[in-house]
């Protein structure tokens, strides 16, 4: 069995040697999405207890998707370190580089990770009939339909680590925290990207997990703790979930 610290330090030194590389191969017709995404794990590992301190195990070899997956780092950390067969998704249009550095490591680093282009918020299909897991990192505020989403993954995936912006009360201080309720923001009101649609309250996030097919193992909340708001950069707040399928 392996404890999530010794997958914590094992992703720490991954991102270490990938990020080396990706300074090394310095491409000069785009630019790296400019943040850590590896950095996620030290959220995992406050996310998951007791048992699900192991559940990386149970991915070794699976099918994953890798979902809003910036250049995919993590997902091919779970190729090379635990041998699973990766799907990256992203939409091109709202990628940092179009996909161009997911595409490039493949190449730069053998990999068999396959990098697919699907708009969550159009008719969409996944590339397996099957997942292992999902991951949706930092993603379900930027869709328009979370709703269907969540349902369509939850047909086909038996685990989703999944974070997203919450909020505990609205702009004008309205307290939404124990409603189950979503704020939808306006094109220029959260650091004038329109691509910023709902910020749940952790009250309407757990009821859309439960609306939409997945039950809640482990939960968590990071960052702005005390009267986190939709718009407010300084009052962001996280929830990170796993989720487990109760449709497949």
């Amino acid at each position: 069995m392996t404890e999530f610290e010794t997958v914590r330090e094992r992703a720490l030194a991954f991102r270490t040697d990938l990020l080396a590389r990706k300074d090394e191969i310095a491409p000069e017709d785009f630019g790296w999405y400019p943040y850590d995404t590896m950095a996620n794990v030290f959220h995992l590992d406050a996310l998951l207890s007791g048992p699900q301190r192991e559940v990386f195990d149970s991915l070794a070899g699976a099918r994953i998707a890798d979902i809003g997956a910036a250049d995919g780092d993590f997902g091919f950390f779970l190729e090379h370190e635990l041998g699973c067969r990766v799907d990256v998704l992203d939409n091109p249009p709202t990628n940092f580089n179009g996909l161009r550095g997911a595409r490039r490591l493949v190449h730069e680093l053998s990999s068999s990770v396959q990098v697919h282009e699907v708009d969550l918020d159009a008719r969409f299909e996944l590339p397996a009939a099957r997942y292992g897991a999902v991951f949706f990192l930092g993603l379900l505020y930027h869709l328009k339909n979370p709703f269907h989403v969540l349902e369509a993954l939850a047909a086909r995936a038996e685990l989703c680590f999944l974070s997203t912006r919450v909020a505990r009360q609205a702009p004008d201080g309205t307290p939404l925290q124990a409603q189950p309720v979503a704020y939808l923001l306006d094109p220029a009101e959260a650091n004038d990207d329109a691509t910023n649609f709902w910020i749940f309250s952790e009250t309407g996030l757990r009821r859309l997990f439960t609306r939409t097919g997945w039950d809640v193992v482990d939960f968590v909340t990071v960052g702005c703790q005390d009267g986190s708001e939709p718009a407010r950069a300084d009052r962001d707040e996280r929830a990170f979930a796993l989720l487990r399928s109760r449709v497949i």
